[in-house]
């Protein structure tokens, strides 16, 4: 009997939400009720809920309620992916052409860095079964682009549950020796991956910044070293950055491109 009270609440406050976001002035209390066929203790009760979120506003004018900001956070990361992954898709397209390698996209959500796009010269199912997986930040080329754009004790807090295990041969095992290796990668604009993650496969990322500079993703391309001995990292590394630094022009970042 509980779950379906909370099931029935849930439902009518989108009935609510939906209500709202189809009139631009807002309906006050006696018409939330009316258009729904709610009683108005229902509403009232509801409606307090979404505004301590922000979901709603009220106006102290007309009494009438509107949708608030809570939706924008909500839905930020969300429509910035799309965004970001429309913007990116030409560029790392590109990026793979010239490389032969395949591309990599990829954002931070909370300690992990998590795929969300790919590109490559043959059709593959890899491409789809990638998408969403999740990896670590301290081995991956992508996870440490990702945290260039924060201070070190932002890493510190961050990662201070991270058990720093060995994936392979060159993996960093505690975090002063990560700190040590973002400190160069801020300095010189990308991250290396060279055999942490994996034996015999290198990694070479950037960051992409928006609009505030800040770090939103990442773009990688990766390699097998006996595959390809004449790739070098830091040749490599200049075709991502310019990529990079393009994708970041797109979305709203003046800090200067490369194209």
């Amino acid at each position: 009997m509980a779950t379906e009270l909370k099931v029935q609440s849930l439902d009518r406050t989108f009935d609510i939400l939906e209500l709202l976001a189809n009139e631009q002035n807002g309906y006050n209390l006696v018409q939330i009720s009316e258009k729904l066929d709610l009683p108005k203790s229902t509403v009232h009760r509801l409606v307090g809920v979404l505004l301590q979120r922000e979901f709603v506003r009220k106006s102290q004018d007309t009494n009438r309620y509107r949708l608030g900001p809570g939706f924008i956070g909500l839905c930020s990361h969300y429509l910035n992916s799309l965004e970001l992954k429309t913007e990116s898709s030409p560029f790392m397209e590109e990026l793979s052409e010239s490389t032969g390698n395949v591309v990599f996209l990829a954002i931070r959500q909370n300690d992990k860095m998590v795929y969300i796009d790919s590109k490559e010269q043959i059709n593959s199912l890899r491409k789809y079964a990638i998408i969403g997986q999740q990896k670590p930040l301290y081995c991956t080329s992508l996870g440490k682009a990702l945290l260039i754009g924060l201070t070190d004790d932002e890493i510190r807090i961050l990662l201070a549950k991270e058990p720093f295990e060995k994936r392979g041969p060159n993996t960093h095992m505690n975090m002063e020796s990560l700190l040590q290796d973002i400190r160069e990668c801020r300095r010189r604009g990308w991250a290396l991956d060279d055999q942490e993650a994996e034996p015999a496969i290198n990694c070479v990322a950037a960051p992409i910044r928006d609009y505030r500079g800040q770090v939103i993703a990442a773009i990688s391309t990766s390699w097998v070293l006996a595959q390809h001995p004449e790739m070098i990292p830091e040749e490599m590394a200049e075709k991502v950055k310019r990529q990079a630094a393009n994708i970041s022009f797109n979305m709203g970042y003046t800090g200067g491109t490369t194209r």
